[in-house]
């Protein structure tokens, strides 16, 4: 149902931004006619039509918009599968996204001193209101060539190494960590076998449940098995209305429990993935609203809400000590 919502909210936009554009140049050739009468049209409407037919453009335009809130209405009650397309949509914002909307003074930092620099992992220093962080997460990218240099936001075991080096230096200048989720799971590849996913994954749980700063992690799309999991021992998970978050994929399950991959939507519903079930069981502390449609349809509104709750989690953690914070972290996990 949602795929269908969507490509035709799609072809709403495209009519919608041509006619507004039409609009903008009407409302401006008229404004210089008013300004200097010896102005020429730039097309072949004369200006005395032009009233008219920014008049009908404004008829257009308002048909248009209700057209797509009508569509966007019926995404008010989604099954669990339209909540996985939304959480894998492209056009989703993502953490090179995030970062300009909530942080100032961003530095990069890459490679993992050790082997490699793995794009998948995008992270570094900045500030948070005023307040010095260290962030993290996953990059899918936002084109093609992107998208094919992070492996779709599926991290090696350098990109995991990173993560715990930037968390170390976290952790040495007592710099909270917040961290975005975003991946379809660590990349299955055999070089990275070679170099020891497991392993990182797994140092990176064991690192995380030691660190004495507060850690924010925040799902924002997919967040799928080992790859999600190795940025996500935290001491508050926040997380997106559409996005799941899941021992694996639907295919996945469906394919192990089944043999069948075609009854993902059948999984979906089985394995309590989405933002309310796992608010429900105690997995999420908070879930951010979306606009109807997902986050891609107001993304502005959306950065607000996650910066607000994430200020908020943050004040009340900046409170606790180094021992509180760690033992609020362990306490969190032995509940589930």
């Amino acid at each position: 149902m949602i795929r269908n919502i969507l490509e035709q909210a799609k072809k709403v936009d495209t009519k919608l931004s041509a006619i507004s554009s039409s609009a903008k140049k009407h409302t401006l050739m008229l404004t210089r006619a008013t300004l200097d009468p010896s102005i020429e049209p730039e097309d072949d409407s004369s200006f005395e039509e032009i009233p008219a037919l920014l008049e009908e453009e404004r008829k257009e335009i308002l048909h248009l918009q209700g057209l797509k809130s009508d569509l966007l209405e019926q995404c008010r009650n989604l099954t669990p599968a339209d909540r996985v397309v939304l959480a894998r949509l492209s056009s989703r914002p993502h953490i090179t996204d995030f970062i300009p909307a909530l942080f100032t003074d961003f530095f990069e930092q890459k490679g993992d001193h050790l082997y490699d620099e793995d794009p998948s992992i995008y992270g570094g220093i900045a500030l948070y209101h005023k307040i010095p962080v260290t962030v993290l997460g996953h990059r899918k990218g936002s084109s093609v060539e992107e998208n094919l240099s992070c492996r779709f936001g599926m991290p090696c075991p350098e990109g995991y190494r990173k993560a715990m080096r930037l968390m170390a230096q976290a952790e040495k200048f007592a710099r909270p960590i917040i961290t975005f989720i975003d991946t379809p799971g660590a990349y299955p590849g055999m070089e990275a076998e070679e170099h020891g996913q497991g392993e990182a994954i797994a140092r990176s749980l064991a690192f995380m449940s030691h660190l004495s700063v507060p850690v924010i992690a925040v799902v924002t799309g997919e967040g799928n098995s080992g790859g999600a999991l190795a940025l996500s021992v935290c001491n508050r998970m926040l997380m997106l209305e559409n996005a799941v978050y899941s021992v694996l994929s639907p295919e996945g399950f469906a394919s192990i429990l089944w043999k069948d991959a075609s009854r993902h939507e059948e999984a979906c519903e089985l394995m309590k993935m989405t933002s309310y079930d796992l608010y429900e069981n105690g997995i999420v502390d908070e879930v951010i609203p979306e606009p109807l449609g997902g986050a891609q349809t107001d993304p502005t509104s959306v950065y607000r809400s996650i910066d607000e709750a994430i200020y908020r989690h943050l004040k009340a953690l900046l409170k606790m000590s180094p021992k509180e914070v760690r033992a609020d972290r362990h306490k969190k996990f032995r509940k589930l």
